[in-house]
């Protein structure tokens, strides 16, 4: 595929927040021929807070299974979805694959629930948002090398990874702050690479939740009959393979609805790009240029309405949710009594006033996974709450 006139270019990237450093100046001679962008792909991939989405929840807590998706394997899918469809539009593929592989690094423990948790406890110092999380993540807590904080991403990356969702006009405190430290035109629509990431992450979680769901007994399949795009790729498969075992076919609905999808983006974006002459007419855009057609998006949220009411917000997610709550409040009531209980790596940089010194403690629960959550909990109280593993 040749490359497309609006692909971002690693040779003329804005550069980074920390130019001219040691680790830059070393990279042509001892750290191989890759392009800025492949860096950023293979600072985050090294980085431990990408080793930590291993066990952390993508949709049930704590899973005991093996089957099911964390926030690693979800990322990793994120990655490879969006790898095929910046390949066939000839974007950049790296730049693209390291915005998928890092849009979740900021999630704390127990997803959402725990997202729920340290934002009632963060109320008076700010809140506190997962996707701000991911940048102050990567810009500030994971510092790995000697002359500087953070992993010195360059501005392609955090401007995608910054505007996830699109512009962002009221940036949480966690951005906002980063964002005067290195300006990132929240205002402003990201690199298509970014738009791609996004959307690639809408496909993989709508598809791989209701595997998921539907391996958990969460999800029944003529529940998701009722919806009539999912009930067309049923008639098909059904078509297809008529004597193939059910678990099968099921396998079969979601990979056929991930290549439904991929192929209306494909379309959709070379239809809205048309005529569209450079990055700044992207950036300046009213809407995003890659992404569904209007009827796809349209269905796309009616998926999304039937998972929360049937797998999202199901009773038992719920009960598992509220017990994953109250492991995020003990962690911070404790913390917050008793600062030690968090190890000298992270008291010995304990601010003394607030909100600094709150916000601190988040980041140290926000990085857990949800596995040394609980054995911090037991550790601390004694206990854990029981049965935090609905699967």
């Amino acid at each position: 595929m040749s490359r497309s006139h609006l692909a971002a270019d690693p040779a003329r990237s804005r550069g980074r927040e920390f130019p001219g450093t040691p680790d830059e100046a070393q990279v042509p001679e001892s750290r191989g021929p890759r392009t800025a962008f492949q860096r950023d792909r293979d600072r985050i991939i090294h980085s431990i807070a990408f080793r930590r989405l291993r066990s952390k929840t993508q949709v049930f807590v704590a899973p005991a299974g093996d089957h099911y998706r964390t926030r690693l394997t979800h990322s990793l899918e994120v990655a490879q979805i969006g790898r095929v469809i910046a390949r066939a539009l000839g974007l950049d593929e790296d730049l693209t694959e390291a915005l998928c592989l890092a849009h979740d690094i900021g999630h704390p423990p127990f997803g959402h629930a725990g997202e729920e948790a340290l934002d009632r406890a963060l109320i008076d110092h700010g809140g506190f948002d997962h996707n701000a999380q991911t940048l102050r993540t990567l810009m500030r807590l994971e510092s790995p090398y000697c002359t500087h904080d953070g992993l010195n991403l360059s501005w392609e990356v955090l401007e995608g990874l910054a505007k996830h969702n699109g512009p962002v006009e009221k940036p949480h405190w966690a951005l906002a702050e980063l964002d005067d430290a290195f300006p990132l035109e929240l205002m402003q629509w990201p690199s298509l690479e970014a738009q791609v990431a996004a959307v690639a992450d809408d496909i993989a979680y709508d598809n791989h939740d209701i595997d998921d769901g539907l391996r958990a007994g969460f999800l029944e399949l003529d529940d998701l009959l009722t919806l009539d795009f999912i009930a067309d790729q049923w008639r098909e498969v059904e078509r297809r393979f008529p004597h193939a075992p059910r678990d099968r076919q099921l396998r079969e609905l979601v990979r056929g609805q991930i290549g439904w999808m991929v192929n209306d983006v494909l379309s959709h974006t070379r239809s809205a790009t048309q005529g569209v002459e450079n990055r700044d007419e992207i950036a300046l855009a009213n809407r995003a240029l890659a992404g569904f057609s209007p009827a796809l998006a349209a269905a796309e949220r009616r998926l999304k309405a039937f998972m929360y009411a049937k797998l999202y917000y199901h009773p038992e997610q719920t009960a598992t949710a509220d017990k994953a709550n109250t492991v995020i409040a003990q962690l911070w009531q404790a913390y917050c009594e008793d600062p030690a209980r968090m190890g000298s790596q992270w008291t010995s940089t304990l601010p003394d006033s607030e909100p600094h010194r709150s916000r601190h403690i988040a980041d140290y629960i926000a990085g857990m996974t949800d596995r040394f959550a609980l054995e911090q909990v037991r550790e601390i109280y004694g206990s854990a709450p029981a049965d935090l593993s609905n699967v």
